[in-house]
């Protein structure tokens, strides 16, 4: 039986939901978003995760170059120019955008020039329960959280370590940490009246039984969105077979009980611009069927 929680929150961010292309399946093909690549530095490594500058490839870390957040808003400048429709500017790496202070100082410039623009940051979690009080006072409208995993030790196989004040953790200590950190985090968002978005990236061999475990745990904390997106096979996974369509169909069945589910996501480069479903698709991967589900 879905929840019907869904109802309440609908009307609740009714304003978020007709305009972000990535909360709201109509607006994936009315409204563009910008992704502006000030953040650097991460505090974890996933093993599926391979930063690139490249021009070429469609998925979360890459990008053509990195700017500093007085660039970033020259081209935020720019693209507003040419682009009526462009109503969400967002932070989403190439690294960790809550571990690099030039996402911040973005932030600051962009309220201060375009205070009406709708502002959303991508996060591992880590810092989140720490940063949640001044992405509040920035203004920022919602966040998306990555939770691959609930249990220390599944999340273990997927996170290499974790770079937590001033100390390196690896396997199931740092995977503690970042669990409870993310969840503390999807709470204080809750409480901010900040909607939360939770991506997790598919990962057959490691925690396609760890989906209804993730959709309970964050939806009891606040998060009323949920987007399951396939395994891109690269760096430590490059050998590892990604989620067929039936996979993802199951995981998003799962899910639903407790979490609507977005099916759109074109997992997205750190400096994508425009309206995400007019954009070609990831590497490696099916039609768009992938993504319907």
């Amino acid at each position: 039986m879905k929840n019907k929680r869904w109802d309440e929150v609908g009307s609740k961010f009714s304003h978020l939901i007709s305009a972000h292309p990535c909360f709201n399946e109509k607006a994936h093909f009315t409204v563009a978003r910008i992704h502006l690549p000030v953040a650097p530095k991460c505090n974890i490594q996933c093993k599926f995760c391979s930063r690139t500058m490249d021009k070429c490839e469609h998925r979360p870390g890459a990008y053509t170059q990195l700017q500093s957040p007085q660039q970033a808003l020259e081209h935020l400048r720019e693209e507003l120019a040419k682009r009526d429709n462009l109503k969400v500017v967002g932070i989403a790496g190439p690294a960790e955008p809550l571990f690099n202070k030039e996402t911040f100082e973005t932030f600051e410039l962009v309220s201060k020039e375009f205070p009406d623009l709708h502002k959303c940051i991508a996060t591992n979690g880590l810092l989140l329960p720490e940063k949640i009080d001044r992405l509040h006072e920035l203004g920022v409208g919602s966040i998306t959280v990555t939770v691959n995993g609930i249990d220390p030790a599944v999340v273990a196989q997927v996170v290499s370590w974790v770079y937590y004040d001033n100390t390196l953790y690896k396997g199931v200590d740092g995977a503690e940490i970042l669990v409870r950190h993310q969840l503390e985090g999807i709470e204080r968002a809750r409480d901010y009246g900040i909607p939360v978005k939770i991506n997790t990236v598919l990962i057959p061999q490691i925690n396609a039984g760890e989906i209804e475990a993730i959709a309970k745990s964050v939806s009891e904390r606040g998060a009323w969105i949920m987007n399951i997106i396939p395994l891109i096979p690269l760096h430590d996974f490059k050998d590892m077979a990604p989620p067929e369509c039936d996979d993802l169909k199951k995981a998003r069945a799962t899910a639903e009980k407790y979490l609507k589910q977005f099916h759109l996501c074109r997992q997205c480069r750190a400096d994508a611009v425009g309206v995400p479903g007019d954009e070609p698709q990831g590497p490696k991967r099916p039609a768009s069927e992938y993504y319907h589900g």
